[in-house]
């Protein structure tokens, strides 16, 4: 794969957003650049390692953003992840341990058919809850997960170690 070191120099560092401590990765500069979001979404594609892919599966919020156009770009169809209550139809939900509390995940039950080659997408691992939540609801649907594949992966905080055997890709990585 390509190296990700122009997407790695274009993201800022927030020191105490949201709160204190915290030193949040504003994406924005890549989303707002043409070139760079385009470099990033070409790499994230990449991930899928040349596979048929039948369905991206993206994870609210900001997930959305890279999923629908790698869907696009892959000739695959998008699926929402999200927040519990923003799904109109007919869902599967998963409730999992943030650091702060607990929150609720669902997918359409219809969205992803047993076999059917997935990729999921996201712009950020950290703690890994929500990404093993989105894993749980695809195997529960009998998805054959490809790759889990990042723009951000904050190794520090060991995220990937709750997403189980599956195969993990992050362009970025900080230790």
């Amino acid at each position: 794969m390509a190296s990700a070191q122009h997407l790695r120099d274009a993201i800022r560092d927030i020191p105490d957003f949201p709160k204190p401590g915290v030193v949040f990765k504003d994406i924005t500069p890549i989303l707002s650049d043409p070139s760079l979001f385009k470099e990033s979404l070409e790499l994230l594609c990449q991930t899928a390692q040349g596979q048929k892919i039948d369905k991206v599966v993206g994870i609210d919020a900001r997930g959305f953003i890279f999923a629908a156009a790698v869907a696009d770009r892959l000739n695959a169809g998008f699926v929402p992840v999200r927040k519990q209550g923003k799904l109109p139809w007919q869902t599967r939900q998963l409730a999992y341990t943030l650091e702060y509390g607990e929150s609720v995940v669902e997918i359409h039950e219809d969205a992803v058919h047993p076999g059917e080659k997935v990729l999921l997408v996201d712009d950020l691992l950290a703690t890994g809850g929500t990404a093993a939540a989105a894993v749980q609801l695809l195997d529960g649907l009998g998805a054959d997960l490809v790759a889990i594949s990042f723009l951000i992966e904050l190794g520090f905080l060991n995220g990937r170690e709750k997403l189980g055997d599956h195969r993990i890709e992050s362009l970025i990585r900080y230790d």
